[in-house]
């Protein structure tokens, strides 16, 4: 099973984190040891987020990528008291193929 990286939480639907609509942060899923088989390796990813019908400042994707075993995203924007479903699908060197989701909460933060 694929584990996503520190700082998010968890609640019954599963994982979420919160994000300020004007961060621009990067999220990352880790996909090694415990669902790569040896000497399996990611090869391809693609995000995608879904869309709020009327959403006058979307969560977008600046940027998506590979790092060893993780896989990772950049995301920025955001509409305040929103919640988005971020989707990762993975393809590996063997052929294998895997979706996780997770949720961005948008939320003015204050320190």
């Amino acid at each position: 099973m694929a584990t996503i990286i520190t700082g998010y939480k968890q609640d019954h639907k599963g994982s979420y984190i919160e994000k300020d609509p004007n961060a621009q942060l990067v999220y990352t899923i880790d996909w090694g040891a415990e669902w790569l088989s040896t000497g399996d390796a990611l090869s391809q990813v693609s995000y995608s987020v879904e869309q709020i019908a009327e959403d006058s400042n979307p969560l977008v994707i600046v940027s998506q990528g590979i790092q060893d075993n993780l896989s990772y995203v950049e995301l920025s924007g955001g509409s305040d008291r929103e919640i988005y479903t971020v989707t990762a699908t993975i393809t590996t060197t063997d052929n294998n193929t895997d979706t996780r989701r997770f949720r961005i909460l948008c939320e003015e933060r204050y320190a």
